[in-house]
């Protein structure tokens, strides 16, 4: 089977080993640990000049030592899936070096019915899954020869599925030697977007971008998908990883019905650019990390 090769290495981030390593060191030790050792992650997959800086806040709570295998969720920004796609390769290839895809929990999952694989052309053309992995083989450099990935590519799924598909994932975040990472930019502001909700209550368009993200960030924390659907409902808000988002919010139901006690923070959150007029345009990042107690 095919590697899939890092596509947007040398565009969307650097493609010298040396300089990328610099790049990621700097932004994570300016980063103090707060909400560790995580188990899933929320975190950006724009070019690393825009949201390098912000992802470290959720890549510097992960505990590489307790990490044995990675649930990466991206949305498909480029072809419309109605359900979730596993990729068709072995390898996903980094600057730094190969990550090797689970094949034991890809054949568990395939065995659901509910996957389907995408072709090595779709896995290579897709950013949100990709921009995670510099961040991920940097973090757990020490441990490299042993853990494994889990690429998912998620879909433009109804709420019925969000919730069917936490469902099948949420005994892989039950077991705490699992990391999931979830991949998700916050609001796309302006015209080129064709989204441009302004609540003049807040003052300027940027801080009505920040408080329109901060509404549903709060529903996130809540740990309440109920609550975050009826939000996206209501503000339609461009948040691209929202079904990513959304099955990471059913697993954890599931497993807050069973008992288990966590917790969701963000960290940091930020903005492309200070949006003040309708001609102007930005897009939000936010790091979030959720731990068990």
């Amino acid at each position: 089977m095919p590697f899939r090769k890092a596509s947007h290495a040398g565009t969307w981030y650097s493609n010298n080993v040396k300089e990328l390593g610099r790049q990621l060191d700097g932004w994570l030790q300016v980063v103090n640990v707060a909400h560790r050792p995580a188990r899933a992650i929320i975190a950006p997959h724009a070019g690393y000049s825009y949201c390098g800086a912000c992802a470290a806040f959720a890549y510097k709570q992960v505990d590489a030592s307790l990490v044995k295998r990675i649930f990466v969720l991206g949305p498909s920004h480029n072809v419309w899936l109605p359900g979730c796609a596993l990729s068709s390769t072995t390898k996903y290839c980094t600057p730094f070096y190969d990550l090797t895809i689970d094949s034991e929990v890809y054949s568990e999952l395939e065995a659901s019915g509910q996957f389907e694989r995408m072709s090595v052309k779709v896995d290579e053309d897709e950013h949100s899954l990709e921009m995670h992995l510099p961040y991920i083989a940097r973090v757990m450099e020490e441990y490299k020869d042993s853990f494994t990935i889990v690429p998912i590519m998620i879909g433009s799924l109804t709420v019925e599925r969000e919730a069917a598909y936490g469902q099948l994932l949420a005994p892989y975040l039950d077991d705490p030697n699992n990391l999931f990472v979830v991949s998700s930019d916050f609001c796309h502001w302006g015209q080129r977007f064709r989204y441009t909700y302004y609540d003049q209550k807040y003052g300027q368009i940027f801080q009505s971008v920040e408080a329109l993200d901060k509404m549903g960030m709060d529903c996130i924390e809540d740990l309440n998908p109920n609550a975050f659907s009826d939000y996206l409902k209501k503000y339609d808000n461009t948040i691209c990883g929202r079904h990513p988002i959304a099955v990471l919010l059913q697993a954890a139901k599931v497993l807050e019905i069973k008992g288990n006690r966590m917790s969701l923070k963000f960290l940091k959150y930020a903005q492309s650019d200070q949006c003040c007029s309708m001609s102007d345009s930005s897009v939000s990042y936010a790091s979030a990390s959720l731990t068990f107690h």
